[in-house]
Formats: structure tokens, C-alpha cells, sequence
């Protein structure tokens, strides 16, 4: 039996695993009452219209209520993301495109995804997993902003309504910035699906442990991690 030695690495706080996990569900909810909110499945008895069935459990308002209820959780969790990024380094891994490391570090994954090199250099978070990451935060914000400039039409006097009902004006009309937050909304999810199968596949050959970090806040490595200054510097 081959022995294995490693050394431990604490990559993230308990502040950024919660924070993961109220977004991974949030995200959830939200696009799952999304789909049912541009396109109402609920039919009820015939000739009833979905916002006309308030007793029931897939009442508009309700889906209404539960996908807003989503967005304020998930806007509420990112409370967890910048206290975790204040305190430790591990959670600062985020894209550093000023960096040699990180274009290397594109090339080097780019090449193994490619299958054109067998294997990559050992990172603590590589540099195209921070490029996505930051893309995909960038997205939510993307989402939050137009969600709450279409939110805010309820009431045109609130200030909500004050806050966000430029973006509209911004983007032309209502109808495209809907149009932007259902397209954006699936793009997060193509990258949602490309994530699971890329930790996976990493957890699977490379055994850090990329999906149990999640978990624990630990990663295993045999060799030191080309990025791990972003832990010492």
C-alpha cells in the first residue's frame, strides 16, 4: 500500500463555507421560482390565472414572495464572504490579473483541460477557478441590480423604486433588463454545473480534497502549492 504524506493547508474560514453554502441555496431557490415566474406552470382549474390563485402554495405571490425572500439571503450572505475576506488570507483568493502567476497559472490549466498536458502545477485555488469565481460574483451583482430595478416598479415612489428604477431608464426600457437578468440567470447556472464537474473531477484525480474544503476549511497537498504565498504573504 502506497503512503501518501501531505501537509495540511487552511484555505477557508468557517465565514466563507457558510457564506458558500446560503448562496449555493439561495441560487437554488431563486432559479427555480424564476422559471416559474416567467413562465407560470400553475394552471388550477380552467380558465384560472395563476395570480388568481392566492390560496395555494403556487400562487404567483407566493413564488413571488419566497424568490424575493431568496435574493435579501443572498444579498444578506455576502455579509459572511467580506468578514471571512477581512480576517484570513484563504479567503482573498480572487483573480490577480496584475500578476505573472496567474497568466501562467491560465496557461498551465488551460493546457490540462485542453488534455494537452497530463497534469498542472498544485494551486491552492487556480487561476481559472478565480477568474470564474469573480466572474460569477460579478453576475449576482448583475442579477441583484436588475432584480431589484424590476422590484422596485411595484411601487414607483418607494425608494427602491429611487435607487434602481434608473437601470431601466439605463438600459433602454423594463423589458430588456428582464430580458438581461433571464439570460444572466442561466449563464450562473451553466457555470454552476461546470463548477460541480470540475471540483469533482479534481476531487476525484488530484485528492486535495477540493470538495470536502467546503466542509473542513482544509486542503491536502504533497507538494507546496505554487500559490500558497497568498496564505503566508
Amino acid at each position: 500500500m502506497k503512503v501518501r504524506t501531505v501537509a495540511v493547508y487552511y484555505v477557508f474560514t468557517i465565514w466563507t463555507r457558510i457564506f458558500h453554502w446560503l448562496m449555493v441555496g439561495a441560487i437554488a431557490v431563486l432559479f427555480c421560482t424564476g422559471l416559474y415566474i416567467g413562465n407560470p406552470f400553475y394552471i388550477g382549474s380552467q380558465g384560472v390565472e395563476p395570480t388568481f390563485a392566492v390560496n395555494n402554495w403556487a400562487s404567483m405571490s407566493t413564488i413571488r414572495f419566497i424568490h424575493f425572500a431568496a435574493a435579501y439571503i443572498l444579498m444578506a450572505s455576502f455579509i459572511f464572504r467580506i468578514y471571512g475576506f477581512i480576517l484570513h488570507r484563504g479567503d482573498r483568493m480572487l483573480p490577480k490579473p496584475w500578476t505573472k502567476l496567474f497568466w501562467t497559472g491560465m496557461l498551465d490549466m488551460g493546457l490540462h483541460y485542453s488534455f494537452l498536458r497530463s497534469e498542472h502545477r498544485p494551486y491552492l485555488r487556480n487561476s481559472m477557478a478565480r477568474a470564474g469565481y469573480g466572474g460569477v460574483y460579478g453576475m449576482i451583482f448583475l442579477e441583484a441590480f436588475t432584480g431589484f430595478a424590476m422590484y422596485g416598479q411595484i411601487n414607483p415612489n418607494s425608494w427602491l423604486s429611487k435607487l434602481f428604477g434608473p437601470i431601466n431608464h439605463l438600459l433602454l426600457d423594463e423589458y430588456v433588463v428582464h430580458i438581461i437578468h433571464h439570460y444572466v440567470a442561466w449563464m450562473i447556472i451553466l457555470f454552476v454545473i461546470i463548477h460541480v464537474y470540475m471540483a469533482t473531477r479534481a476531487d476525484m484525480s488530484e485528492k486535495y480534497g477540493e470538495i470536502s474544503a467546503m466542509f473542513s476549511g482544509v486542503k491536502f497537498y504533497d507538494k507546496e502549492p505554487d500559490d500558497v504565498g497568498d496564505l503566508k504573504e
